[in-house]
């Protein structure tokens, strides 16, 4: 018999009962705590079960608080375990932490992977840093590995620009249009800080130019076409820039216009004008100088009708004053009537300007 038996023979009431350890307030917290555990679970479950699953199922695993974490740090958790599932299906493991990195700065993760993938298959060297670094510079990474795989056709000039034909003067004077197709692949290495396809056609073009420019004779260009694009891509006009130059070949060549004899007839206007306007300053010239030599005559001319107005006061003066005899006024009368008979006989009817019979 226990003690608590025998107590309660003797007083002959029934003892309290004592309440166990689930009915305590230790007990009741560790079951609230269980439930609360229970009820967190479920919606982890039911929020990230079917990623979880998927990436175990793939053998990308990825595990529940890597999950619940993507989310408090905002990052989408699908995107990380899609990605990841391609990168490992693919051969390329990558670690979670180098995909959230690039999502958090701002960058394309499932084209990076994409990219990855495309590269590999290709057997085309890149890494994931040096794809999320083409990604971050704003290149379009995928765009980019296809086109090392499957290199694209860039028409010179560009039609969009507004221009269909590249325009060169040979050293006879004619004009060549021209348009040209340039084959490139892209250059990995170079993508991020190299120069874009604008100056692929503008060094392209430049090259044209300078190679039609320095031929003797549109024939020669006409004759062999090739020998521009040859010139061309002998001078490396993929250095520094994102491409890699496969051909350059020439599409069209059209005759333009006689532009040596053009300006040749322009030069000559240009000197015809030049000429008239010196002659036209001559003649001006010798127009005003007439005139001055007119003004001068006729300021001479005044001169000696002052000088002649003058002469009877000499004359009368001399007569007073005793220098002047009759005999020597009437010798210089004769004088001035013989001057005048000779020069009245040395003149014709007509006046001076009239010529003899």
């Amino acid at each position: 018999m226990t003690a608590f038996s025998f107590a309660v023979q003797v007083t002959g009431r029934s003892a309290p009962v004592e309440p166990g350890f689930w009915g305590s307030t230790l007990g009741l917290g560790v079951i609230g705590a269980g439930f609360l555990f229970g009820i967190i679970m479920m919606i982890i479950l039911m929020s990230y079960g079917r990623l979880y699953i998927q990436a175990l199922l793939s053998g990308a695993r990825v595990g529940l608080l890597d999950l619940v974490g993507m989310s408090l740090r905002r990052v989408s958790p699908h995107t990380i375990v899609n990605a990841r599932v391609m990168s490992v299906k693919a051969g390329i493991p990558l670690e979670t932490n180098q995909l959230e990195a690039h999502y958090l700065a701002k960058g394309n993760v499932v084209r990076v992977i994409t990219a990855l993938i495309a590269a590999s298959k290709a057997k085309i060297k890149l890494s994931f840093e040096q794809a999320a670094a083409i990604d971050l510079a704003g290149r379009d990474v995928l765009d980019a590995v296809q086109t090392s795989v499957r290199p694209k056709v860039i028409d010179a000039p560009d039609p969009k620009k507004g221009r269909e034909t590249l325009d060169a003067v040979a050293k006879d004077g004619i004009q060549l249009k021209v348009k040209a197709r340039v084959t490139v692949r892209t250059n990995l290495e170079r993508l991020v800080g190299g120069a874009t396809e604008e100056t692929i056609i503008a060094r392209v073009g430049e090259g044209i130019v300078s190679s039609i420019g320095s031929a003797e004779s549109y024939k020669t260009v006409l004759e062999n076409p090739d020998r521009i694009s040859k010139g061309v891509l002998d001078k490396g006009l993929d250095s520094q820039t994102a491409f890699e130059i496969v051909s350059i070949d020439i599409a069209d060549v059209d005759v333009g216009d006689n532009v040596g004899a053009r300006l040749r007839v322009d030069q000559a206007e240009a000197d015809k004008r030049m000429a008239q306007a010196e002659a036209e300053k001559r003649r001006a010239l010798a127009v005003a100088r007439e005139q001055e030599m007119i003004a001068l005559d006729k300021e001479n001319r005044a001169k000696v009708t002052l000088a002649e107005a003058e002469l009877p006061m000499a004359m009368a003066e001399a007569f007073r004053a005793g220098r002047l005899g009759i005999m020597d006024y009437y010798n210089m009368r004769n004088v001035q009537a013989d001057t005048e008979m000779r020069h009245s006989i040395s003149t014709p009817p007509g006046g001076p300007q009239a010529k003899p019979q």
